[in-house]
């Protein structure tokens, strides 16, 4: 694995967010959501698409607070465009695991 500067390491801008909303997304070519996050006052609400079919459902993906890289480009996937790449850990068959706060903070707070 290469190493990576500290300098480096600050060009990746990870925030929390609380998803808003969360659609099916039939055009994706593996099964995956549509989420609407807020990120607070300082980024609004941004959109990502997420292949987290197999763990969450719509219901539980409300409210909840993720972690995400929000300054990537917007990338085209279909005809939605992503916004942030939300992140996440694979677990033993692939499928991904979010990354989650332990307790509740102000939308928007950066990974320190």
């Amino acid at each position: 694995m290469e190493e990576i500067s500290w300098s480096d390491f600050e060009k990746v801008d990870m925030r929390v967010g609380t998803i808003l909303n969360v659609a099916d997304f039939p055009k994706a070519r593996k099964p995956a959501y549509q989420l609407t996050i807020d990120f607070g006052d300082e980024l609004g609400i941004k959109q990502s698409s997420a292949q987290i079919t197999v763990h969450y459902s719509k219901e539980e993906l409300l409210g909840k607070q993720i972690v995400a890289i929000v300054n990537f480009p917007k990338k085209q996937i279909a005809n939605f465009f992503s916004e942030c790449l939300v992140t996440g850990f694979a677990d033993d068959n692939g499928d991904i695991i979010l990354t989650t706060v332990e307790k509740k903070v102000p939308n928007g707070a950066k990974l320190m």
